[in-house]
């Protein structure tokens, strides 16, 4: 007969640890009920020697994979995963039927150590924590509160929801950036063709006859002997570029200079904020909506930002919220993230050095979270409601990327048109001004 360990509670509140004899887990709880006591946790209790043997069948059935698992890969799962538990189904047995239909690959080798460790008398939250390349801090945590409140099933939806909503939101932003760099890459491709073949073919016929060159053609030939003279420059310098803010970013004032640099920047910085906060407060009213303390929350939603200015924020309002503040007053006390020299010699570098500091300095006070932003957490601490109000902060922003990205996308098709059309006259015209005054001689 199996022997179920389990945790309970007394009449009084005392927490009990023991075991029982049962032949199922229903006959176990009404034993331990009969007690007097109210269960809390039971799992069957394994033997060393069958727990080790089943860790070995496990083991069996992985695979050899390199990385992490994907967004999109971890979201499929969590909504199957929801929709077995929303029917009713064992979590092992969901674990089990997901982890026999997953490719090899990292996500099966993860749910076939999560099987296992459940097997072994572990809880779900405590499982996934042992493997954090497919369940983060924010995974874990959710699960946790959805089992010390009952509601898995309701947990594992609002995840799905979650991460389905942020896997949107990172299709829209990718899927506008496809055109403009498929664009600019052909574009450059093809102007390197023209000055390394075409101008040098047009440069001999033009000495071959002795012509007079207009000052656009010179300044053709020129950037073309440059370019045939120094064309590795052309993949090195970006290369090179991207190493180095690589570089700078590994450490902490470096990451902090870059990424305020990026959301200072016209337009495109307001897509970054935008998309991190609809990102963060949306983190954060499904962790308070779950359950989970603010304070815990805050730090999952910091760690998880994926800014280091953001970053900064979260923390600075954690401490606040520690020495008994509200969640408003700190958002609207640090929600301007000042000077910073790192960021003032990126904007000197690559925003046209002088003109590039003024622009930054006009841009001191330019808050990071919107007076919205602020007034909404505000209203839902005072109505109790502040995952509601969480959840409609990102879904406004949610929106508003998508109309700026549509709009961006929608003023960079003219704008690439203008300027490719703009290089190739200018090209065209360089060359058939001398051919034209050499026919004209001929004739």
């Amino acid at each position: 007969m199996p022997t179920f360990q389990f945790e309970a509670m007394d009449a009084s509140g005392q927490e009990i640890k023991d075991v029982v004899e049962a032949a199922t887990q229903e006959e176990a709880q009404q034993t331990i009920r009969s007690m007097g006591y109210f269960v809390t946790k039971i799992s069957v209790k394994k033997s060393r020697a069958a727990a080790a043997e089943k860790k070995k069948k496990g083991k069996k059935g992985k695979t050899f994979a390199i990385g992490g698992v994907g967004s999109k890969q971890l979201t499929i799962f969590t909504r199957q995963l929801s929709i077995l538990q929303d029917a009713g189904m064992p979590i092992l047995r969901s674990l089990r039927i997901l982890e026999n239909q997953a490719k090899p690959g990292a996500l099966k080798n993860c749910l076939i150590d999560v099987c296992d460790e459940i097997e072994s008398g572990a809880t779900l939250s405590e499982a996934m924590a042992k493997s954090p390349k497919a369940f983060d801090r924010l995974y874990v945590n959710m699960i946790k509160a959805g089992e010390a409140g009952g509601a898995l099933e309701v947990i594992l939806q609002r995840l799905a929801e979650f991460q389905e909503r942020s896997q949107s939101l990172k299709r829209k932003v990718k899927g506008a950036l496809v055109y403009p760099v498929t664009v600019v890459t052909f574009a450059v491709g093809i102007l390197v063709f023209i000055m390394l073949k075409i101008v040098p073919a047009f440069q001999k016929i033009f000495a071959d006859f002795g012509a007079e060159l207009p000052v656009m053609t010179q300044i053709l030939i020129t950037a073309s002997e440059n370019v045939a003279r120094y064309w590795y420059l052309l993949p090195s310098i970006p290369l090179g570029i991207w190493l180095f803010i690589k570089l700078v970013r590994k450490f902490g004032p470096g990451r902090y200079g870059w990424d305020l640099f990026l959301l200072k920047l016209p337009i495109f910085g307001q897509l970054v904020e935008k998309n991190i906060v609809a990102r963060t407060t949306r983190t954060l009213g499904t962790l308070v909506s779950s359950g989970v303390p603010i304070l815990e929350a805050l730090q999952i939603t910091k760690d998880t930002s994926g800014n280091a200015v953001f970053e900064n924020l979260y923390g600075k309002i954690h401490e606040a919220i520690r020495e008994g503040e509200a969640l408003a007053t700190p958002m609207r006390d640090y929600c301007k993230p000042g000077f910073h020299p790192v960021a003032l010699f990126f904007w000197f570098m690559f925003v046209g050095g002088p003109i590039g500091v003024l622009l930054y300095l006009t841009k001191l006070n330019q808050k990071i979270l919107d007076d919205m932003v602020i007034n909404m957490v505000d209203v839902g601490e005072e109505t109790g409601e502040l995952d509601t109000m969480l959840y409609k902060v990102a879904d406004t922003f949610d929106e508003e990327v998508r109309v700026l990205t549509e709009s961006l996308t929608s003023l960079m098709e003219p704008l690439l048109i203008i300027c490719l059309g703009g290089m190739v006259g200018f090209i065209v015209i360089a060359l058939f001004m001398p051919l034209i005054s050499l026919i004209q001689k001929l004739s």
